[in-house]
């Protein structure tokens, strides 16, 4: 989390905390004889398609991973229609470009790149759209930065879209940034682990000193999303957490409305 201080416009989410950016290079042959001509062009234009069919190998397994994680190497050559060992080679590469990750069990996952990429299209898309509205009024009322996120197919939780608070020390930055589900508050409302009072509180589990309140956007088909208000414990304390998940709940129900109107439900916790 990256501490931002600032003056006045100030939203509030704190990391440490601390306190008070063709050329076409096209060979012409001059034809000499029919046959010399076309064998010409044809070697001009060979790397280019050599590049282009590389280009259009790699795109595909990456996708394919992005859809399909966690994949093995035989299930990513497959879907490409490529031998193992291309597809191997192709991997290495966007791996080390950090567009893939893999595991220890040798799977394939979308790597960090991938997922700050695909928040900035999120970052175009109409829930963010939606949610901004409701980003800017949490973080004016709470004072503290609000989040929105999403679930990732890695088991994470990405954050796609903020309002920063207005306090001069606050959390910021973490828009194409994934947690964990397993022990923060976003994650618990993306997986429906929220209780009856409808947002979720955790406090000190990802950063210390640092309390995390989330909301989900929940509707029939699932839960869209979830929104997220991060700040110091201190300004957080038991009372005024309560306040701010009310906050929090009610603007996810707004937008879970807006999205969905006739699918939307508050009825989403723990059982």
């Amino acid at each position: 989390m990256k501490c931002r201080h600032s003056s006045p416009r100030s939203d509030d989410e704190v990391s440490p905390l601390a306190r008070p950016a063709r050329s076409t290079a096209s060979s012409t042959a001059i034809p000499t004889a029919g046959r010399a001509s076309s064998a010409a062009d044809r070697s001009s234009s060979a790397p280019g398609a050599t590049a282009t069919r590389s280009v259009e190998r790699a795109l595909g397994l990456l996708a394919h991973v992005c859809e399909s994680a966690p994949t093995t190497l035989s299930e990513c050559a497959k879907a490409v229609a490529l031998s193992p060992t291309t597809a191997l080679r192709l991997l290495r590469t966007l791996e080390g470009l950090d567009f893939v990750s893999r595991d220890e069990g040798g799977d394939f996952h979308p790597g960090s790149l991938a997922f700050r990429f695909g928040a900035v299209a999120l970052g175009r898309n109409q829930m963010v759209k939606v949610a901004e509205p409701a980003l800017e009024r949490l973080s004016v009322r709470c004072g503290e930065s609000a989040y929105l996120g999403i679930a990732a197919r890695t088991g994470e939780a990405v954050y796609v879209a903020m309002a920063e608070g207005t306090f001069s020390i606050r959390h910021a930055g973490w828009v194409g940034r994934t947690v964990p589900v397993d022990r923060t508050a976003i994650g618990a409302a993306l997986q429906g682990r929220t209780p009856e009072c409808g947002y979720v509180v955790v406090r000190s589990k990802v950063e210390e000193d640092v309390t995390a309140i989330a909301a989900p956007i929940a509707w029939t088909g699932g839960i869209a999303g979830a929104l997220n208000v991060v700040g110091p414990s201190y300004r957080l304390d038991p009372d005024r957490s309560r306040d701010v998940g009310e906050a929090v709940a009610a603007e996810a129900r707004t937008i879970a409305r807006t999205l969905f109107p006739t699918h939307h439900t508050s009825e989403v916790t723990s059982r």
